[in-house]
């Protein structure tokens, strides 16, 4: 059966191939292998499910022989120093193979419509498969240098998805280029140190103390998960991806599958690589990096006005309380991560989907040209509304659920912790008033009076991501009971069950508050001026807050642009010293020589008693010396 585990990386990325070699104008055979290949790897990947076993191929062993001389031989011997080829399924392996799949063959049918008649459509399905089948790796890989392998594989496909949105794409595919290929070496240096301390680099063999080295293994490695999950302070390719990047690539990376596998293997390092727990400082530090995420990200998405920047934003934001609910080490705080890993791939990729239909339908995201698109595209706003409902943790909807075990989680690690990430939930909901008002009810525009629904092919995704939605809020047993908790297994779990209503309270009751807050807010705010997509004005426009907002968007914040600009002054620096070098060898030095020169041109006068004169009173000088 191990046998099998290769199919689920061998099929898309053999698919990848075959659509190279294909002839440019053979129409629509490129859309149905992609959909084809991606409806085969969902069955594979339900089959799967609840079965495990493990693939292992070692890269070591005996070799041919080689004749040396008339009468004898030597056998060649090569080995994999430990880095075999290993996989290996097992629950949460199995549920992220799932998860990925189910992502990936909605989208694909998405993309049929949405790519249509777009330029480079061939490179686009190219990188598409490649996501599917490197993706599939990620999850499987029980080896850290093979895992690293198809973690680093992915940067492909990342760049060339974001490349073919068109000429403007270039630097933002750059951009995510140079960040994410930063903190994979500091991946590759974690996995280099954990192999050393474990003496393997298996997964399933790894346990570690979080002491001394170990922490900073821990660190590196939890640099590269969250960075390939999208948190701060590694986020900023995002938000121009989205303006730049072909859609279905926002709903098929940033917003799922690149979640899934960062949240995947921060859970991996934190339960099975080490054993995080409240007492280590590491706790603490991935809850901090968890807050701040979730506050800066939606404060900045709170004052877009373009539909795809403020789901952007917000697919940053939405991570922080996946961090936060890991790193409070505490069972109900993890699988509220957890949780909330696959409720956020679900509604954000819904998300991402319907402002794809926006665009494609209106030709524009920019929220101050669209308005009364409610009664013009119904599903799309259908499906619009149980996502936002959803992100902002209105219940039933799934978010609710995921987010009051992670505000469970950190209110029994601290008040500080729970109290901003309620205020993150304040601003995500007021974000999303501000959208749906500016979007889908308001002043029609002039420009939208023919916008009709989207095709049938980009609404059916949408409506099924939307139920999932509901299923996973309504009935959250399922997911929890039959997804998450399992992943944890009774010893972590300390015999607690998670699904149902919240057990606590008074957690329900601040989250109504919040949310009662957020709808006043977005009155008073659509009052004072009269349209949606200035709602938030005033709280963008606020002392202070005007200023940190405007050098925000100035990028004086931006770790990338900080970056480029260290390297830019550093560069000046050496050139300087690079020129500082030339004067003084091929000027200074030159006329130093010329001066001595003329000295001694000078001295030699062609007097043969002042030879002598200066002859004497060199000997009496060494004279001296030696009597000294």
């Amino acid at each position: 059966m191990g046998n099998y585990l290769l199919l689920p990386i061998l099929i898309p990325i053999v698919s990848a191939l075959v659509i190279f070699i294909l002839p440019e104008n053979i129409k629509k055979l490129k859309e149905s292998i992609t959909i084809l290949i991606a409806f085969v790897n969902l069955a594979l990947a339900f089959w799967f499910f609840g079965h495990e076993f493990s693939f292992t191929f070692p890269w070591c062993g005996l070799g041919p022989e080689l004749p040396i001389g008339y009468f004898s031989t030597v056998r060649l011997m090569w080995f994999s120093f430990g880095i075999d080829f290993s996989l290996r399924l097992y629950q949460f392996s199995a549920f992220i193979l799932a998860a990925i799949a189910s992502f990936a063959f909605l989208i694909a049918v998405y993309s049929t419509v949405f790519m249509k008649e777009r330029p480079s459509l061939k490179q686009y399905y190219i990188y598409f498969l490649l996501t599917i089948g490197l993706s599939n790796g990620v999850a499987l890989s029980n080896n850290l240098f093979l895992f690293l392998i198809f973690w680093e594989a992915l940067l492909l496909p990342l760049f060339g998805m974001i490349f073919v949105g068109g000429k403007d794409a270039y630097k933002a595919a750059i951009k995510a280029f140079i960040i994410i290929g930063i903190t994979d070496l500091c991946l590759m240096l974690g996995v280099i140190l954990t192999g050393y301390l474990a003496g393997t680099f298996t997964l399933s063999q790894i346990s570690l103390p979080l002491t001394g080295l170990g922490s900073v293994a821990f660190i590196l490695l939890m640099i590269g998960a969250i960075a390939k999950a999208g948190s701060m302070p590694f986020h900023s390719w995002i938000p121009d991806a989205a303006v730049s990047a072909p859609l279905p690539f926002m709903a098929i990376l940033p917003a799922s599958i690149e979640k899934l596998l960062g949240i995947y293997f921060l859970a991996r390092i934190s339960l099975d690589l080490f054993k995080l727990s409240p007492n280590s400082w590491l706790s603490p530090l991935l809850m901090w990096i968890g807050v701040i995420t979730i506050i800066l990200a939606v404060m900045m998405a709170l004052i877009q006005k373009d539909f795809k920047r403020l789901l952007s934003y917000h697919a940053i934001s939405q991570v922080g309380y996946m961090i936060l609910g890991i790193g409070t080490a505490v069972p109900v705080g993890i699988v509220g991560g957890l949780f909330h890993m696959i409720n956020h791939a679900t509604y954000k990729s819904c998300l991402f989907l319907t402002g794809g239909s926006v665009e494609k339908q209106t030709g524009t995201t920019d929220l101050s040209k669209l308005g009364g698109l409610a009664w013009k595209m119904p599903i799309t706003f259908i499906c619009f509304m149980v996502a936002a409902a959803s992100i902002s943790g209105v219940p039933p909807f799934n978010g609710f659920f995921s987010k009051e075990l992670v505000y469970d989680g950190a209110l029994e690690r601290g008040w500080i912790f729970y109290a901003l990430a309620l205020l993150g939930s304040f601003l995500t909901a007021a974000s999303f008033l501000k959208l749906g008002h500016a979007a889908f009810f308001g002043e029609e525009s002039k420009d939208q009076k023919e916008v009709k629904e989207a095709s049938l092919y980009m609404l059916l995704p949408m409506v099924v991501l939307a139920l999932v939605c509901i299923f996973f809020g309504v009935w959250n047993i399922v997911p929890l009971k039959y997804l998450i908790q399992p992943i944890l297994g009774q010893h972590l779990l300390e015999g607690h069950t998670f699904y149902g209503m919240p057990s606590n309270m008074l957690l329900i009751v601040m989250t109504g508050v919040v949310l009662i807050a957020a709808i006043l807010n977005h009155i008073y705010g659509v009052s004072r001026t009269g349209k949606g997509v200035s709602a938030s004005d005033h709280i963008h426009y606020a002392p202070v807050l005007s200023t940190l907002y405007d050098k925000a968007e100035k990028r004086w914040f931006d770790p990338y642009d900080i970056g480029m600009k260290l390297a830019h002054w550093f560069s000046y620096v050496l050139w300087g010293i690079d020129r500082l070098v030339d004067w003084i060898f091929e000027v200074f030095i030159v006329r130093i020589a010329y001066f001595l020169s003329w000295i001694i041109r000078l001295v030699h006068s062609g007097n043969f008693s002042a030879y002598i004169a200066w002859s004497l009173v060199g000997a009496a000088a060494v004279v001296v010396f030696l009597l000294r």
